[in-house]
């Protein structure tokens, strides 16, 4: 990890999260990648999550592609959407899903829909966003190749903080 960035109360009055984690991390394998990983506990003063779609083109970013894909891990499957953004001569590739209860969600609709099913069958509403993002200059490929090692290297130490089943 090479920083640990905490938002501005402004950031956090739009966000709303109940908690959060935005760190920068570098490695020979991954170059530099960013994670945030947002939850969200439901409650009255925790905000919806924000989708990308709409936070990122609200902050100057305009969407360049964007397509979902499924990375297959011992502990089932990670849907997640694959974006790049740029604003400016800055290009950023982002690799995002939501989670509720064990499932990885890759688009706004389904994570509504799994939120009220979430309610009405275990009485719970939490939920969270976890968003790689890795700069880039021209190689979108390799940019996308360190986020999904990241992925794979992150994604078992961080799964069992994430929102899971009733027991």
């Amino acid at each position: 990890m090479t920083a640990q960035t905490r938002f501005s109360d402004d950031v956090i009055n739009i966000l709303k999260p109940t908690d959060y984690i935005s760190r920068s991390y570098e490695g020979s394998n991954v170059g530099r990648v960013g994670l945030y990983i947002g939850y969200h506990d439901g409650s009255k003063e925790s905000g919806e999550i924000h989708s990308p779609k709409h936070c990122l083109p609200g902050s100057g970013w305009l969407q360049q592609s964007s397509t979902r894909l499924d990375l297959d891990e011992p502990r089932g499957k990670i849907s997640l959407v694959k974006a790049v953004y740029q604003k400016g001569d800055r290009r950023e590739l982002f690799l995002y899903w939501f989670q509720v209860q064990d499932k990885t969600i890759s688009d706004e609709y389904s994570l509504k829909l799994a939120g009220i099913t979430n309610s009405i069958i275990y009485g719970r509403k939490d939920a969270a966003f976890i968003r790689v993002s890795v700069p880039f200059e021209v190689d979108e490929n390799g940019a996308a190749a360190a986020g999904i090692r990241f992925i794979r290297d992150v994604y078992p130490l961080i799964r069992d903080f994430l929102p899971a089943k009733n027991i």
